[in-house]
């Protein structure tokens, strides 16, 4: 179902205020019992780290154990839609992505509405993605990219984990913007898709920082640009994508949502604990090193980033004609 911005605003706004079915598990008493956090993608991705890093650190602060799940399976939506099935008492949450965003558009009948049926706790962090070629191509930066690929149309393969991924999405507005045509080739998952381009197979990936940066320092990938609109720290003689195509900004990030009717009282808690670890210094020195921006954000403002990301993805996956696999 497709809903106009001010339709998505008001639902991600309104979201956490509806009145719980249930009133059993509440706050001063949340958790008694150990939590699931679930996530849609694979062990060792960005995602995956990221969850676990909160688990244990919710963990530790609330003294109940918050055991990450990985349940895999299209684009995030199995384990989406467990998290919408779950008794809304707080006991299952849902590690939330652009994927979620994406998927309101990507996937023309689903069983669930995201925003209606979910209730935003609160960001974690953005990251991100970083435009790389492989070293054989003749091109040392973007507007020579754009060159190349207006010369050659069609011939430069962009290699993704998957129809809707950011790397995928990522590149689509990358080519609506910059006017030209590339090659999409989906794989399954992110890491066959980075060691095609490492093995010279694609040519093109716009992949998190996180998992290209070693490549990239040891001279194996040729970074061209961030997605961001600014310079990363990690990378600060690598442009931004802004500096050469006005408007583009695009990043993955990521943070916690529960079934809708969850309690307000838990909400509330799991925001402030979450925005608690966020603001602590050993966690901004940890987000740093793995070059992350810490997204501290209230229940509404995160249903608000989520509702203005699907509005936003929604224009380009129909711009893009993009199909799910």
């Amino acid at each position: 179902m497709k809903l106009p911005r001010r339709q998505f605003l008001r639902l991600a706004a309104g979201v956490v205020a509806l009145p719980s079915v249930s009133r059993v598990a509440r706050a001063d008493t949340y958790p008694a019992k150990p939590v699931r956090l679930m996530n849609g993608f694979a062990a060792g991705g960005t995602a995956d780290i990221f969850a676990r890093l909160m688990g244990q650190w919710l963990s530790e602060r609330l003294g109940q154990q918050f055991l990450t799940e990985n349940r895999t399976g299209a684009a995030s939506n199995l384990a989406t839609e467990a998290v919408i099935r779950a008794p809304a008492d707080g006991y299952t949450l849902l590690l939330v992505t652009p994927a979620n965003a994406v998927n309101a558009t990507l996937y023309e009948k689903l069983n669930y509405d995201f925003i209606r049926d979910t209730a935003p706790v609160g960001g974690i962090m953005a990251v991100a993605n970083v435009m790389e070629v492989h070293p054989s191509l003749p091109v040392k930066t973007v507007p020579e990219f754009i060159a190349y690929a207006k010369a050659n149309p069609g011939k430069i393969n962009m290699a993704s984990g998957g129809a809707g991924t950011t790397p995928h999405i990522f590149g689509e507005l990358f080519k609506v913007k910059a006017g030209i045509s590339l090659t999409h080739v989906p794989y399954r998952g992110a890491a066959p898709a980075l060691n095609d381009l490492l093995g010279g197979q694609v040519q093109v990936i716009f992949d998190p920082i996180p998992s290209s940066i070693e490549h990239i320092r040891a001279g194996r990938l040729r970074a061209l640009a961030v997605t961001t609109a600014t310079r990363s720290e990690a990378l600060p003689s690598v442009p931004s994508m802004a500096e050469f195509v006005p408007g583009y900004d695009a990043s993955f990030w990521c943070g916690i949502s529960a079934p809708k009717n969850t309690a307000s009282d838990i909400v509330e808690k799991l925001n402030t604990e979450i925005n608690a670890i966020l603001t602590d210094p050993r966690t901004k020195a940890r987000f740093a090193d793995m070059n992350a921006t810490i997204l501290v954000r209230s229940p509404t403002e995160f249903g608000n980033l989520i509702a203005e990301e699907t509005e936003r993805w929604g224009k380009v996956i129909r711009a893009a004609h993009i199909k799910a696999e």
